[in-house]
């Protein structure tokens, strides 16, 4: 049985911030350009990160974990054509992404009722899923502990 994935992550082993000179290297997937632009821009402002990469839906998250070296996946559960559920699935699992280092992890955002994707987003190996109006210092926060957790692995992983 897989651990419940919560909103606000506590990880299994103390966790270190990575040094500022190796910056969280994030990937932003929304449908929403608006919200992409927004989450990097948020991100950019924070010396502990470098967005590396945006894609508009879950084929794109996994053709960009393919050519870029990822910590951290920030991703939009509800995408056409490929949702983020089914893209973190995708990307945990691919050999083309694990050759380039370890899987990047996955924080999962949405809109709805978060109860409503835990189960699933556990499944597919996510790391946490977080409302899309969080906190920003909850965000840093969670995928600051997501880019170091090495811990336990879930469903396919």
């Amino acid at each position: 049985m897989n651990p419940p994935i919560a909103p606000k992550p506590t990880p299994r082993k103390p966790v270190a911030k990575k040094p500022a000179s190796d910056p969280v290297r994030v990937a932003i997937v929304d449908d929403s350009r608006s919200q992409r632009e927004g989450w990097a821009m948020l991100l950019g402002s924070q010396p502990g990160f470098a967005v590396v990469g945006q894609a508009g839906d879950g084929a794109q998250a996994l053709a960009l974990a393919r050519r870029e070296r990822l910590d951290v996946v920030l991703m939009d559960i509800q995408m056409p054509r490929v949702n983020g559920l089914v893209a973190a699935e995708r990307i945990r699992g691919d050999e083309q992404v694990r050759a380039l280092g370890r899987a990047p992890q996955i924080v999962l955002v949405t809109a709805v009722d978060l109860d409503d994707h835990v189960p699933a987003a556990a499944l597919a190996g996510a790391y946490a899923v977080l409302y899309k109006d969080v906190d920003p210092e909850a965000l840093f926060e969670t995928l600051h502990e997501a880019a170091a957790y090495r811990g336990e692995q879930y469903a396919g992983q």
